[in-house]
């Protein structure tokens, strides 16, 4: 019988995930991360994940499902390679996707080791998106979940062939309300638990407040830059701005105005009109490459630039290690810092960290 160790939140979704598995006929066992202690910053359990009461929901739901349940203590693990790359990237004027990290250093990386150390064989979440082997290529596809309104295939486009082939998601064929049918079918306590929102360790979207918190230090005020030229007020220090912002600039302009650069070199932030927004390529590193070995040829594609954000026709290509995106139409907000994941119909090409547009 293969074995699998969930990864289980406290949430409704690896609740299921783990009753699923256990339907199939494998010997589960569940295992939650203890990242960090929500309640020491008074963070509420329906706003995040990973604090120990979704820790005792996970217990729960193993106890009914009869089956052992593990906490694995990663915090320093997620200091270091989500929360410190987090506020580094953010000190250096781009805007991250910490859940991405999170996916790629720990519950995938920390985890399947774990899961190896322990003589199993899969690592499964509560991740609504799909794993196939695709016999033509040799490759394990990461595909779309069957409810794209639920899709997370984007956060997840990091995972390497060896984990794919380690990975289950089995979710990815059902919706949302199926699972919370199932979980109140099955008497599970967190049935109607609310999802996991924002950001875990930044639930009130303070990201400055955490920031100032987390490095122990300040962000000198500077210069607000029309279009590069014009000096027309000051900011309150470059982690209070994303490319894209609009509201909470306290600069009157007469009209709306726009953050479209962050120059952390001269710590000014640009401001211009939304037409300034839209650009038409990008440049992204770190790349990660799925249902194909190589992109040396520019290929077509659909390309999401953020997590909310429709997948666009474009045509992509690498070139000396960096990811070279061309859209047929320009797109609104390209931002440092954030993934540009590359899609062919359902499935996941690859994608890479945004550097420039």
């Amino acid at each position: 019988m293969e074995k699998a160790m969930i990864a289980m939140s406290g949430g409704v979704d690896s609740s299921v995930a783990a009753l699923l598995m256990q339907q199939a006929g494998y010997e589960c066992v569940g295992a939650t991360m203890q990242l960090f202690h929500n309640e020491d910053a008074g963070i509420p359990r329906e706003k995040t994940c990973c604090s120990l009461d979704d820790v005792q929901d996970a217990k729960l739901v193993c106890a009914k499902l009869g089956i052992l349940h593990y906490v694995f203590n990663f915090s320093d693990r997620f200091r270091k390679d989500v929360m410190e790359r987090f506020a580094a990237s953010y000190e250096h004027g781009a805007t991250p996707n910490p859940c991405i990290d999170c996916n790629r250093y720990l519950k995938f990386d920390a985890m399947v080791q774990r899961m190896a150390e322990m003589g199993m064989d899969y690592v499964v979440t509560g991740h609504y998106a799909r794993v196939e082997f695709d016999e033509a290529s040799g490759r394990y596809l990461l595909k779309k979940a069957v409810d794209e309104s639920k899709d997370q295939s984007y956060v997840l486009y990091s995972l390497t062939q060896e984990q794919l082939r380690h990975v289950r998601f089995p979710l990815g064929s059902y919706t949302k309300p199926e699972i919370r049918e199932m979980a109140e079918k099955n008497g599970f306590l967190n049935a109607r638990k609310k999802d996991s929102q924002d950001i875990c360790f930044v639930p009130d979207g303070d990201y400055a407040g955490f920031l100032e918190r987390f490095t122990g230090r300040t962000y000198p005020a500077g210069d607000f830059v029309y279009r590069g030229e014009e000096v027309v007020g000051e900011h309150r220090g470059i982690i209070h701005y994303t490319v894209g912002q609009r509201k909470g600039l306290g600069v009157s302009m007469g009209h709306p105005v726009y953050v479209t650069e962050i120059d952390t070199a001269e710590n000014r932030v640009i401001l211009g009109e939304n037409s300034d927004l839209f650009s038409d390529s990008l440049i992204a590193d770190d790349v990660n490459l799925i249902s194909v070995p190589k992109l040396d040829t520019p290929t077509s594609v659909c390309a999401k630039i953020r997590y909310r954000h429709k997948e666009q026709p474009a045509t992509a290509w690498i070139e000396d290690g960096l990811l070279h995106v061309k859209f047929d139409e320009p797109q609104r907000a390209i931002t440092r810092g954030q993934s540009v994941v590359l899609y062919q119909g359902d499935i996941v090409v690859g994608g890479g960290t945004i550097l420039s547009k």
